[in-house]
């Protein structure tokens, strides 16, 4: 089944106060929406929580004491 839309849509004024990661904002009509997370990835730590227990250094860059 073959299913076309035509539309035209005029927007004078949008407001949106908050979008969060969860949010979707459509205008129109959409057949699928499908979700997308493109989330950066943390870096590998230096050295684990235990060497830095061990070893007493932060895993925190800090900076010098004045």
């Amino acid at each position: 089944m073959n299913l076309i839309v035509h539309q035209s849509i005029t927007i004078q004024n949008l407001c949106v106060n908050t979008i969060s990661n969860s949010s979707v904002l459509q205008i129109g009509s959409a057949g699928v929406i499908q979700p997308l997370s493109n989330p950066p990835s943390a870096p590998e730590p230096v050295q684990s929580v235990q060497e830095a227990a061990e070893t007493g250094t932060s895993l925190v860059p800090l900076p010098p004491p004045a």
